[in-house]
């Protein structure tokens, strides 16, 4: 248990700040979750190490990670076809579970 007094509290307008365009301060506001709170700061508190100055540099590399991550573009989605495969295990599922409620209906029990 780190009983010294070294953690430490990095704080960053994300909101107001000219450092970065706007398409990368909006990914960086959709990836900071509960980090970032209602005025817009983005607030990362580093206390894994028993250094202060260890710790004020894991706070600054956690938030170059966090804007290197925002920097890069989303990939955008390619829409895909289910396999022919897979579309026939789908069938035969539903299937199999059809034909299990139906036994329950007329109170027999399903076939294998």
């Amino acid at each position: 248990m780190n009983k010294v007094a070294s953690a430490v509290e990095l704080r960053f307008d994300v909101k107001h700040t000219r450092a970065l365009t706007e398409e990368v301060r909006d990914r960086l506001i959709l990836h900071s979750g509960k980090k970032l709170n209602s005025e817009g700061v983005l607030v990362i508190q580093a206390r894994r190490f028993r250094s202060q100055e260890r710790n004020r540099q894991d706070a600054i590399e956690r938030l170059v990670r966090l804007v290197q991550k925002a920097a890069l573009p989303q990939k955008p989605r390619r829409r895909t076809k289910p396999t022919r495969a897979s579309g026939e295990r789908r069938l035969e599922s539903k299937k199999r579970r059809s034909s299990t409620k139906q036994h329950r209906r007329r109170g027999q029990m399903p076939s294998e």
